[in-house]
């Protein structure tokens, strides 16, 4: 792939990693900010394109890349969660990022709050965005209801290559505004989801059916919060899916300190959603 200008200073460019050509977009320069985008069919890079040109103005180096199998990046023999993980610290290495602020969307926060607990010396800061998992749960049947017609729907996504339209009503459930979802905007998803994308979706749907079960080591993450020593922004949508914002307004009753902020008008699309409100909380908070 030729380096190109995609838009707004936006640079589309590849690199390969481990025998995987991987596709990134970069803007500015300055301190990093390496971006993770989440793990739904059409999730890519893509999804940062409203976000990094403002990083870049505020004095960021903001750099997405696609996940392998997702996007424009190689599609991978292995299609287990532990290679896209280890993959983020592979390609910060190959960029020459310097103790990057991870910027991470839905799946991705939890990996990335996994790093950051890690190895926190390798890490500035971290910004999750809607990431589910990390927030406490409500009452089990509730939960437990959420969970069951999220489980109906992978299922149903996994049998049939989406249409057009099915794409747009995809990125309806997720996003608040739907004036965002442009035919340009339907078009560039769309392109994300089908063919080799819908493939590697697939495999990693067999994959998550048939690995084996493991026990999860310790506690879950919002109960180690105060163990966290990489400074946090959370931030959440009042509207998004499976209750997170009474999940997200529990952790805060119980952690006041936490740096986490609701934006009203927003579900599970936050870097579209909300664009404006994540650079006012973020660039003050990776300044500091």
């Amino acid at each position: 792939m030729d380096d190109r200008v995609i838009r707004d200073g936006i640079e589309d460019k590849s690199v390969t990693i481990d025998g995987l050509k991987i596709r990134y977009l970069e803007a500015g320069s300055g301190h990093p900010v390496l971006m993770l985008h989440g793990a739904s069919l059409g999730s890519s890079a893509d999804v940062f394109l409203r976000n990094m040109p403002a990083l870049a103005g505020a004095g960021f180096r903001a750099i997405a890349f696609d996940q392998p199998g997702f996007g424009l990046s190689d599609v991978p023999d292995d299609h287990s969660p532990g290679l896209r993980n280890r993959m983020i610290g592979k390609v910060a290495d190959t960029l020459g990022l310097q103790r990057p602020a991870l910027f991470a969307h839905s799946q991705s926060g939890s990996t990335a709050w996994q790093l950051c607990l890690d190895n926190p010396e390798c890490y500035s800061h971290l910004i999750v965005l809607g990431t589910g998992s990390l927030l406490p749960p409500l009452e089990q049947s509730k939960e437990g209801m959420d969970a069951a017609a999220q489980q109906r729907l992978e299922r149903r996504m996994v049998h049939k290559e989406p249409g057009v339209e099915d794409t747009r009503k995809l990125l309806e459930a997720t996003l608040f505004h739907h004036q965002l979802i442009t035919e340009e905007e339907l078009a560039l998803r769309h392109s994300r989801s089908i063919g080799t994308n819908f493939k590697a979706f697939v495999a990693r749907a067999d994959y998550a059916a048939n690995a084996p079960r493991k026990e999860k080591a310790g506690p879950p993450a919002w109960q180690r919060v105060l163990d966290q020593k990489v400074p946090t922004l959370l931030i959440y949508g009042r509207e998004d899916r499976a209750n997170a914002f009474e999940r997200a307004n529990l952790w805060k009753e119980r952690h006041p300190s936490l740096n986490l902020h609701i934006v009203d008008g927003c579900k599970h699309l936050v870097p579209w959603d909300a664009a404006d409100e994540i650079i006012r909380l973020a660039v003050p908070f990776m300044k500091t």
